[in-house]
Order: structure tokens, then C-alpha cells, then sequence
């Protein structure tokens, strides 16, 4: 049942000025649901679908209070963060930022009553031990246990799960979390240093396809592996979980282990060239990472659509577009606007 035919949900998305939350917005507003969105930016590169949006600091308790007002339902998804680049350095600037952010909102919709509470953690909880291999064995949701994240970024996601599963347990919130396996797409950050790997390649390939350089760098050796997960697949899968009646985290992303230099190569096939690849030193994360979908095909009888190449070709005539106007390029050919 969707939206449209039930009584029209009044619903609020914090981090709605970024990537996933922008996305977010608009799937619910084309589901029939009134969307109050809420952030410290609108988004940046369309704008938002929300029926109301919010300009505020989410480290701020009455900003939150105000936020969760009067909805019922939240999806929780602001959060300071962004690619390997960042993360691995801003660590303590993460970690307080979003213990800020994540633990005001909970208590901030516990007292404002609210129905549903979604949480979106993030694949980063996983501990590092589990994640040494390329050929690593897929993440089931029980193996962040032990806990070894490998930074604090992780460390706040598995803190703040812990959070929302006791609200659940000790005041009887309705909660639901997931975990993100890398979401890409579209309308999201692409170049500055918080872009995630395939914006940051399209990015690359892009500039060497318009300047006729034909070589892009690669942090590393390039082998590391991850999967990756289209924009549209995960917001579907956030409705899909918040609709469903499951408490306890659950995966959501693409189960296709991947390295970046086969990423790369993708990229560059939806150019329509042939890359160099020069690998240089980087911050790169652990050396792999991929989803068990098992139990989210269990609980929700659905799993991601949309293939990698599908998804990279999209994402890539997004990029590409922004690209030639940052080059002063008026026309390119299988740019998008």
C-alpha cells in the first residue's frame, strides 16, 4: 500500500539538502506524504520537493524539537560526513557533530510522540577484522559484533544503533535502522573532497575525457573492493523498511563486490573511452566490504534493481554535465543537465 492510498503521512527528513535526503523527499512527496525537510543547506544542485523546509542546526536540542514537531514519521539521515578523504581525517569533528545531531533528534521525537523513528547507520560499523581480504566474505547484520569499526564515523553509527534500539526497548518507539552499503547517484557531491568513490571517478574520468588526458588517478593499488548501491534502490528500500514491522538493523545496499579498479573501468566505458590509471597514495578504507542481502530479502521480499552499469551510466552523464560547466564547455556530447 502506498501512501496515496492511506491517510496522507506527515513526515520529516533531516539531512533533506543532502544526497540520499533530497532523493528521499521527493519519492515520499510523489507517494502522497506532506514532507517537512531539514538541514543546515537546501540542496544544492535542485531544488526540494519538501512542502516545508527547515534551515537549522540538528546539534541543537530545540532545533530538533522544532523539526520532529507534529509528524508522524521521521527518517533520520543528517549526519556530517563524506568519502574516505574526509572521514579518515575529521574524526573528532564527526564523531561530536553527530553524537550531537543523532542523539537530540531520537530524544527530540521521543518527546514529540512520533510513530516511526528511522535511523540510517551505515556499513562502516563493521569491524575492521572482518574486512582485511578483497575477496571478503558478504557483512550479515550480526557480524558488527565484536565491534572494531575502523573510524569514528563508525564508531557514532554503532553508538547511535545501540541508542535507538534502547528508546525502543525502555519508552516503546516504533524504530527502524539500516545500514548503507555506498549510495550513489545523481545531484550529489561530486568533487571538494566529501565525494564518495564513484562520484569521485566519474568525476575523473570526465575531466580526462574533456581535456584529452585520458589518465586518472586511483588512491592505491586500486584493488580494494566494495558495493554499490543506486540512489533510486535506496530510497525504494527506506519505504520498504520503514513500512515494514522490523526493529533490528538491517543491511540496504547492492550485494555486486566490485574492486575500484574494475569501478574505474566502468566509468570510463559509459564515457566511451579507455583510461590510464596512475595509482598514488591515499586514504582507502578497508580493503573489503561487501552486503549479505539474505535477510533483507527475507524481511522485505525485495532487493535492489538496478545494476551497477545502469547506475554508473546515469551517474556519469550527471557528472560529466557539471564537469563541462566547470570547464566552460557549453556542449558535450551524452551530457545531461
Amino acid at each position: 500500500m502506498t501512501m496515496s492510498s492511506a491517510r496522507r503521512r506527515r513526515v520529516v527528513v533531516t539531512g533533506a539538502g543532502g544526497f540520499i535526503g533530497h532523493h528521499l523527499v521527493s519519492r515520499l512527496k510523489r507517494q502522497g506524504a506532506w514532507v517537512r525537510g531539514v538541514d543546515l543547506k537546501y540542496p544544492e544542485y535542485a531544488p526540494s520537493d519538501a512542502d516545508e523546509f527547515l534551515i537549522r542546526d540538528l546539534r541543537r536540542w530545540e532545533a530538533c524539537l522544532e523539526a520532529t514537531a507534529r509528524v508522524d514519521d521521521v527518517y533520520a539521515l543528517a549526519a556530517d560526513m563524506g568519502g574516505m578523504g574526509f572521514i579518515s581525517n575529521h574524526h573528532a569533528e564527526i564523531l561530536r557533530n553527530n553524537l550531537l545531531i543523532s542523539t537530540h533528534t531520537l530524544d527530540a521525537a521521543r518527546q514529540n510522540a512520533v510513530g516511526r523513528y528511522l535511523y540510517t547507520s551505515s556499513a562502516c560499523v563493521y569491524p575492521e577484522y572482518l574486512q582485511t581480504n578483497t575477496d571478503v566474505e558478504p557483512l550479515k547484520e550480526e557480524d558488527a559484533y565484536p565491534a572494531q569499526p575502523q573510524d569514528a564515523y563508525g564508531w557514532e553509527k554503532l553508538i547511535t544503533e545501540r541508542l535507538c534500539l534502547h528508546y525502543g526497548d525502555d519508552y516503546g518507539m516504533d524504530i527502524r535502522i539500516v545500514r548503507f552499503h555506498n549510495i550513489f547517484g545523481p545531484l550529489g557531491t561530486w568533487d571538494g573532497g566529501r565525494e564518495k568513490a564513484p562520484a569521485a571517478l566519474c568525476r575523473k574520468v570526465a575531466v580526462a575525457k574533456l581535456t584529452e588526458t585520458n589518465e586518472i588517478e586511483i588512491w592505491g593499488d586500486g584493488e580494494q573492493t566494495r558495493s554499490f548501491c543506486y540512489i533510486d534502490d535506496c530510497v525504494a528500500g527506506l519505504e520498504r523498511v520503514m513500512a515494514s514491522p522490523y526493529r533490528d538493523p538491517l543491511n540496504l545496499g547492492q550485494d555486486r563486490l566490485i574492486s575500484i579498479n574494475t569501478l574505474a573501468d566502468l566509468v570510463a566505458q559509459a564515457a566511451g573511452m579507455v583510461v590510464t590509471k596512475r595509482h598514488v597514495p591515499g586514504p582507502q578504507g578497508v580493503r573489503g566490504r561487501n552486503s549479505n542481502n539474505d535477510r533483507l530479502r527475507q524481511v522485505l521480499g525485495w532487493q535492489p534493481q538496478v545494476s551497477l552499469e545502469e547506475g554508473i551510466a546515469r551517474t556519469y552523464r550527471w557528472i560529466e554535465a557539471r564537469v563541462a560547466e566547470s570547464l566552460g564547455l557549453r556542449e558535450v556530447e551524452h551530457a545531461v543537465a
